[in-house]
């Protein structure tokens, strides 16, 4: 199963971190099956690629209980 989840990127207490799609038995370093967005929580900016996520979600990926949250954050309806 395909989950839209967070990995995190850059140094400590200077994370951001990028929205992919990745196979749920993956660590949260693992092979990304594709990127979709940008988390960054110290500046709240997000950065997303609607298009691909509805697609994805279409086919059949679910998402983390974190980025529902920063979905609903940035007013996006996703199912």
């Amino acid at each position: 199963m395909v989950k839209l989840r967070l990995k995190r990127y850059g140094r400590k207490q200077r994370m951001t971190y990028r929205i992919v799609a990745i196979d749920a038995q993956s660590r949260r370093e693992g092979k990304v099956t594709r990127e979709v967005g940008f988390y960054n929580p110290r500046k709240e900016q997000t950065q997303v690629d609607i298009s691909a996520i509805t697609s994805l979600c279409a086919s059949g990926a679910k998402l983390t209980e974190t980025v529902r949250d920063i979905f609903i954050r940035e007013k996006l309806k996703i199912t």
